[in-house]
């Protein structure tokens, strides 16, 4: 589909100024669709393009609001479509800040159409969290059951491991701490 579309706007450079019946012009399909390579190809050619950026459809909406139109055919997990399109926002936030026929601004249709996905994106990670965070305290449970078993056990006379002064020792040692500090991390970032 994007080759198909440079090729059009290579061989006939006019057709980047069509606008269709209700006023959608190809940055406003580009933008709708987060296809940066035709919204980069169509904006070599920038005495169309300057005027193109501001073109307003039928709707009352300009390139910034086509971002916030709901997409249900691009990526299958909620929290990724929501962060891919606060990415495609930023990206054209610079070039119009108007109102649609609704009354609403591209900040605000963004957030109206996307209020349904924060809400999932929030409870996913909650989930996520939880689960993750039970996994770390079972992980640093066994680190620290670890510790107290020493590869090679105890000198009975002193309590100081047998194998103290063996480099397998001090790799132990550090492999347990880590295991054990890692997990910990992990829960304390997951928790805040």
């Amino acid at each position: 589909c994007v080759e198909i579309a440079k090729q059009i706007l290579e061989v006939y450079p006019q057709s980047v100024g069509y606008i269709d019946h209700e006023g959608i012009n190809i940055l406003h399909v580009a933008n709708k669709y987060s296809q940066l390579e035709i919204f980069g190809h169509a904006g070599k050619m920038e005495a169309l393009v300057r005027r193109l950026f501001r073109k307003i459809d039928h709707h009352g909406n300009t390139i910034l609001h086509m971002v916030g139109k709901e997409r249900k055919d691009y990526l299958p997990e909620k929290t990724l479509v929501v962060q891919e399109e606060l990415v495609w926002y930023d990206r054209v936030t610079d070039f119009v800040n108007h109102r649609n026929n609704v009354g609403f601004t591209a900040e605000g249709l963004f957030a109206a159409a996307n209020y349904d996905l924060r809400v999932l994106s929030k409870e996913w990670l909650i989930h996520t969290a939880e689960g993750c965070s039970v996994i770390a305290v079972l992980i640093a449970t066994v680190s620290f059951a670890a510790a107290y078993t020493v590869p090679g056990g105890s000198n009975e006379r002193t309590g100081y491991p047998i194998i103290i002064h063996q480099p397998f020792f001090v790799v132990f040692t550090l492999s347990d701490v880590l295991s054990l500090t890692s997990p910990l991390a992990a829960v304390v970032t997951f928790l805040s």
